[in-house]
C-alpha cells in the first residue's frame, strides 16, 4: 500500500482512502510529505525511487521525471538492496557536497540477497556491499555463503572453500538456479507419422560436431553432381508448439547454458539429446534448406525449405574430419564441399572479417577444481561446417520480407573507431581512417600482420565492435558482411531459431513470406518483445559463464600464491590488467605495481593474492 500511496502523491492524484490517509499523516509528521490546503506533496528534501547498485556504488533512480540520479553513501543505505524502492533524505551542506541517506524502505525487492561472512562482517556477493547485520546473530562462520531476506537467514549454500559452490553462486546471481531444480514433467512422445513429410532418408547426411556432443542440431549433405547443398536442422518446432508448456519454458530459458563441465539445456534432454537430435542411423524430423550452388560465381541461385524426414548416415567429430582433410581422404562429396566452402569463405571475407582470436575451454576435475585450460582454434573442419551454416542462415533470412527475427550487428561508431586507432598507434602501427570502416579495419589487420601482432590487434578490434543482437526488422550484419542474416541452424539451443522456424513454416512455401501475411498471424504480435528479451538473456548468460570461469581461475590462483608466470599486459587503463601467456591461458589479473609497461608487453609476474568471492587476482611484476 505504501508504494501505491507515494505513486499517487508523485502523480498528484489526491484521491486517498481512509487507510491511505493514516500513512500519509505519519509521513507528514516526519516532514517527508507536506499537506498544504489539503494538497499532499513530497518535501523537496526527500526523494522516492529505486535502488540500483552498479559496480559497488549505490544509486537512487528517483521516480520524478526531471530528477537526477543520486549517489548514496554506502554507510547510509539502511540495508536496502538492488531493486528496493526507498525514501531518501537529502542533506544539504553549504560547506561540502550534497549527502543523502535511505530513511525508509517502501518495498523490498522480491529476491533474497546472496551473502557471505568475512572477518565477522556480512557482505552481499553481487556488489561487495557491507551490510549492517551482526554475523553472530546468524551463527555462521567465515566464508559461509547464504541467502538473506529482511535480515533473516533463508538458506545456507555452503562455504566458499568448497569448489562445487561456484556454480550455485553464479546461477543464483543471474537468476538461473531454477534450471538445476527443474521439477517440470512433460509428456513427450516421438512423432512417427511421416505422411506429410518429404522422404530424404536415402541421402547421405552426416553430422560434424565435438566428439562429446549429444545434441546434434544440424546435418549436411552435398550432391556434388548437381551442386546442391542440403542443410538439415532438427525440427524442434514439430515437438514444441507455440504457447505450449514446453514453449513457455523454452522462451524463459532462451538459450542452453554451456558450463565447463555440463550443459543446462533450453529444452528437456529427452528432446535435445534424443528425439530432436539428428543421431545416426535413426529416422529424425528435420527442417531442410535445399540450396542450388553456382560453383563458379559462388552464389546460391535457388533455395527452398522442406519439412522432411532424414537418417544421418555418419557421425563425425571435428577431429575426424581434420585428420581426413590432412590425409586427403575425405569422401568425394565432402571433399568437393570442403573445397567449395574454402572458396566461399575467401569471397565472404572480402566484405566480412576473420578475427584470429583464441577461445579457452576450462577443464575441471571430479571436485570441480580447475586443472587445465584447453585452447580451441578454428580448424578446417570448423570452417567447413561454419560456411554451410552461414549459407543456410542467409537463405532463411532471404525468405522474410523485412519482418521476422534477424541477427544484426552494427558497425563500430566513430568514437570507438578512433579509440581503436589510438590503441594500435601506441603499438607502433601507424593506422588512419580510410574511406569506410571496412577498409580501415582491413588496413589495421594488414599492418598488424607485418609486425607480428595479429592476435593482439584482433582483440582490440573486437573490443571496438558493437554487440550483435536480435531485431524484428531487417538490418545488416557488419562482422559477417551480410546485408540480411538470421539464426536458423540451432533450434535445440537457441529460442530465436525455434521462432524463425515457426515463421518460415507459417506459409510452408519456398517463396518469400510477405509482411502483410506475417502481420495477420497472432504468433508475430510480440516480435519486438521476443527480440529484446532474448538479446538481454544472451548477455546475461554470457556474464553468468564468465562469472563462473573467473571464480574458477581465482580459486586456482589462490593455491598458487607466490608462484611466478610469464604474462602479457592487456589493459593499460586506470587499473592495468594482464593475462598469462602460458600455464593457465585466459586467466586475467590486476598488476599492483604497474610502472608504465606498454600494451601487450611481456612481463613476469608473481601471484600476490586471490579473492575467490570477488574473483580479483593481484600480481606483482618481478624484476
Amino acid at each position: 500500500m505504501k508504494l501505491e500511496i507515494l505513486n499517487k502523491v508523485i502523480s498528484n492524484n489526491q484521491n486517498f482512502t481512509l487507510d491511505e490517509l493514516k500513512y500519509i499523516d505519519e509521513l507528514v509528521k516526519r516532514n517527508i510529505l507536506k499537506n498544504i490546503d489539503n494538497t499532499i506533496s513530497i518535501n523537496k528534501k526527500y526523494k522516492v525511487g529505486t535502488i540500483r547498485i552498479l559496480k559497488g556504488i549505490v544509486k537512487l533512480f528517483p521516480f520524478g521525471t526531471n530528477d537526477k540520479v543520486i549517489t548514496i553513501d554506502n554507510e547510509h543505505t539502511l540495508n536496502s538492496y538492488d531493486g528496493d524502492i526507498v525514501i531518501v533524505q537529502m542533506i544539504f551542506n553549504p560547506r561540502g557536497r550534497l549527502k543523502s541517506k535511505v530513511i525508509d524502505i517502501v518495498k523490498r525487492d522480491s529476491c533474497a540477497m546472496l551473502c557471505y561472512i568475512k572477518d565477522d562482517i556480512v557482505f552481499d556477493i553481487k556488489n561487495s556491499i557491507k551490510l549492517d547485520i551482526k554475523s553472530i546473530k546468524l551463527n555462521l562462520k567465515d566464508g559461509d555463503i547464504f541467502l538473506l531476506k529482511d535480515g533473516e537467514l533463508i538458506e545456507l549454500f555452503g562455504n566458499i572453500s568448497q569448489p562445487k559452490i561456484d556454480e550455485r553462486i553464479s546461477l543464483y546471481l543471474y537468476g538461473e538456479s531454477y534450471r538445476v531444480n527443474d521439477t517440470n514433467h512433460y509428456d513427450i512422445k516421438e512423432i512417427k507419422d511421416y505422411s506429410k513429410r518429404v522422404d530424404l532418408t536415402s541421402l547421405e547426411f552426416c553430422t560434424i560436431d565435438p566428439a562429446s556432443a549429444k545434441d546434434h542440431d544440424d546435418a549436411i549433405y552435398f550432391d556434388e553432381i548437381n551442386s546442391i547443398l542440403y542443410v538439415a536442422i532438427a525440427d524442434v518446432s514439430a515437438y514444441i508448439k507455440d504457447g505450449s508448456k514446453l514453449d513457455i519454458e523454452a522462451k524463459k530459458r532462451a538459450f542452453s547454458i554451456y558450463l565447463p563441465n555440463k550443459v543446462l539445456p533450453m529444452i528437456p534432454f529427452e528432446l535435445s539429446a534424443n528425439l530432436c537430435s539428428l543421431k545416426p542411423d535413426v529416422k529424425r524430423l528435420a527442417y531442410v534448406i535445399k540450396m542450388k550452388i553456382d560453383t563458379k560465381r559462388l552464389i546460391v541461385t535457388k533455395s527452398e525449405l522442406i519439412e522432411a524426414v532424414i537418417i544421418s548416415k555418419h557421425k563425425y567429430s571435428y577431429e575426424d574430419i581434420d585428420a581426413q582433410i590432412e590425409q586427403n581422404s575425405l569422401p568425394i562429396s565432402l571433399d568437393t564441399l570442403y573445397k567449395l566452402t574454402v572458396n566461399f569463405r575467401k569471397k565472404r571475407l572480402k566484405d566480412g572479417y576473420d578475427f584470429r582470436t583464441n577461445e579457452y575451454r576450462l577443464k575441471l576435475d571430479e571436485n570441480e577444481e580447475l586443472v587445465d585450460v584447453i585452447e580451441e582454434r578454428g580448424s578446417p573442419s570448423h570452417k567447413l561446417v561454419e560456411e554451410c551454416m552461414l549459407l543456410a542462415n542467409v537463405q532463411s533470412a532471404s525468405k522474410l520480407d523485412g519482418l521476422g527475427i534477424y541477427r544484426v550487428h552494427e558497425e563500430p561508431d566513430r568514437k570507438k573507431l578512433e579509440q581503436l586507432l589510438d590503441s594500435v598507434n601506441l603499438l607502433g602501427i601507424k593506422a588512419k581512417l580510410k574511406e569506410d570502416v571496412h577498409s580501415t579495419i582491413l588496413s589495421i589487420q594488414q599492418k598488424a600482420q607485418n609486425v607480428d601482432l595479429v592476435e593482439q590487434v584482433d582483440k582490440l578490434i573486437i573490443q571496438s565492435q558493437q554487440q550483435a543482437r536480435y531485431t524484428s526488422r531487417v538490418a545488416s550484419h557488419f562482422g559477417l558482411g551480410f546485408t540480411s542474416y538470421s539464426h536458423f541452424t540451432s533450434p535445440i539451443r537457441r529460442y530465436s531459431d525455434l521462432v524463425l522456424h515457426r515463421i518460415l513454416k507459417s506459409k510452408n512455401i519456398p517463396n518469400k513470406i510477405t509482411k502483410e501475411s506475417l502481420l495477420k498471424q497472432p504468433l508475430f504480435a510480440t516480435f519486438d518483445n521476443i527480440c529484446e528479451d532474448i538479446s538481454n538473456k544472451e548477455r546475461d548468460i554470457a556474464k553468468l559463464v564468465w562469472d563462473l570461469e573467473d571464480r574458477k581461475y581465482a580459486r586456482w590462483a589462490s593455491v598458487n600464491i607466490g608462484n611466478s608466470f610469464a604474462a602479457i599486459v592487456v589493459d593499460v587503463d586506470d587499473e592495468p590488467k594482464g593475462e598469462f601467456t602460458c600455464d593457465m591461458q585466459g586467466l586475467r589479473f590486476y598488476i599492483q605495481d604497474y610502472k608504465g609497461e606498454q600494451l601487450f608487453s611481456k612481463v613476469k609476474v608473481e601471484i600476490v593474492s586471490s579473492d575467490i568471492i570477488s574473483k580479483k587476482i593481484i600480481t606483482k611484476i618481478m624484476i
